[in-house]
């Protein structure tokens, strides 16, 4: 038996395969451990959501940063704005916002789109349905159900805040309807669409305060032009 227990001892072959799964023991230990603490789902114990944008978010934030809402860069009654360097544009989104909405709304998705060639397109649907709506509603109803889909898109492209979150936060209203991201969007849409419904103008001009601070308009697309002026003529004195 000693004789038996010294060749296992002894053995190169029972060696290797015993050290081989320790360490295998220990590969697997650590894979564990780091999955473990890796995991979002482990330290949260919830799973990923989506931003608009297509980030992964663990409980409102992406993840290794802070994720939070901005807010409009002015409010919906503020009908000519703030006094900063836009102010006379402003004035003139008020004015074509009570006067020819239809100009303000094909700006405002040209802007948007980024893309000279969309006001067309957009102004004269919208033109009928104005028309269509005052001649045989008295009011302007029919424009809205067509405009409100680009406050969607201006409040997704620049993660702003909507309605049912601004409610939330001043006075803890639609907190059911935040839990869920589907749920959020499709309260957020509705807010978009009755916003646009009971305050069409205000809303338009809203949105076109907002595009002018954030956004070029793509009908202006000036490059530098260098020029070259040439030195003036250059006389040599001699001193006396």
């Amino acid at each position: 038996m000693a004789n038996n227990n010294n060749l296992e001892e002894s053995s190169p072959l029972l060696s290797k395969h015993v050290g081989v799964e320790e360490d295998e023991k220990k590969n697997l230990n650590v894979n564990n451990s780091t999955d473990v603490a890796a995991s979002p789902e482990a330290r949260t114990g919830a799973g990923f959501g989506w931003t608009a944008d297509g980030l992964p978010l663990v409980h409102g934030s992406v993840v290794g940063e802070p994720m939070g809402r901005s807010q409009w860069d002015s409010s919906l009654l503020a009908c000519l704005g703030r006094n900063d360097e836009f102010c006379s544009s402003d004035v003139e989104v008020c004015l074509l916002g009570s006067v020819a909405p239809c100009v303000l709304y094909g700006s405002n998705v040209e802007r948007l789109g980024s893309a000279p060639g969309t006001f067309a397109n957009h102004c004269l649907p919208y033109s009928g349905l104005y028309l269509i709506g005052n001649s045989f509603f008295g009011w302007n109803c029919l424009a809205p159900w067509f405009s409100y889909s680009t406050r969607t898109a201006i409040r997704r492209k620049f993660n702003l805040e909507g309605t049912c979150e601004a409610l939330n936060r001043s006075g803890g209203y639609c907190r059911s309807c935040l839990e869920d991201e589907v749920q959020r969007e499709q309260c957020e849409s509705t807010c978009d669409f009755a916003t646009h419904v009971f305050c069409h103008a205000c809303a338009l001009c809203q949105e076109g305060r907002e595009l002018r601070r954030r956004l070029p308009h793509p009908g202006f697309n000036a490059q530098p032009v260098l020029v070259m002026i040439p030195p003036g003529e250059q006389t040599m004195g001699r001193g006396d």
